[in-house]
């Protein structure tokens, strides 16, 4: 029987502070009712995307151009922050999105929204990338789609390598981007983005 809301952030505190307990800490100071706080922080934030369609938020939020040709639309810098699923720590950083419509076209903070609920939930960067544009692709009826990720991962910096200074680069190409409009892609996602290692 799944679990109601109720239900799901009691169990998760729970387990928070038992692994707690397990690490060693007793549940006093501050830590008196952490595992409550971070139970509410990934149910409303950090996985709030898992239940959510951005296909279907971008169909909501778009409008008919009508027939005829229409440019690239590309939206540079946006910021987002997902969760790694490997060690459950945060990557942040910036999105480059962007899309050729064949007639419909989204709000500009439609199309940030629906990248947010991809990001909001685990996810490696591969796949956020590839939700993105499929999510283009799928809720515009793209003639094509693409997004360049710049992330930060935090797994990389607090442990193993602690590499601060690493920026992870990936692209998703769907459609025409992946044909015949590789070059512009590639162009329109050296723009100006830039190597910001500031949180999401």
């Amino acid at each position: 029987m799944a679990c109601d809301d109720e239900d799901k952030r009691r169990l998760a505190a729970a387990a928070i502070n038992e692994f707690l307990c397990a690490l060693g800490y007793r549940l006093e100071g501050e830590l008196v009712g952490t595992g409550q706080r971070v139970a509410d922080a990934w149910l409303d934030e950090l996985v709030s995307g898992e239940h959510t369609d951005p296909a279907a938020c971008l169909r909501a939020g778009s409008l008919d151009l009508g027939e005829g040709t229409h440019g690239v639309v590309v939206l540079h810098d946006v910021a987002l922050a997902t969760m790694c699923p490997h060690h459950l720590m945060p990557s942040h950083g910036y999105a480059t999105i962007g899309y050729l419509p064949k007639r419909l076209a989204a709000g500009l903070g439609t199309i940030a929204e629906a990248a947010h609920s991809c990001a909001r939930r685990l996810a490696l960067q591969e796949q956020l990338g590839e939700t993105i544009a499929s999510a283009l692709e799928q809720g515009l009826d793209a003639d094509g789609s693409f997004c360049r990720l710049r992330l930060v991962h935090t797994c990389f910096i607090a442990r193993g390598e602690r590499q601060a200074a690493s920026v992870v680069d990936t692209l998703a190409l769907r459609g025409v981007f992946a044909g015949p409009m590789r070059d512009v892609a590639l162009a329109l996602c050296a723009g100006p983005n830039m190597p910001r290692t500031g949180p999401a």
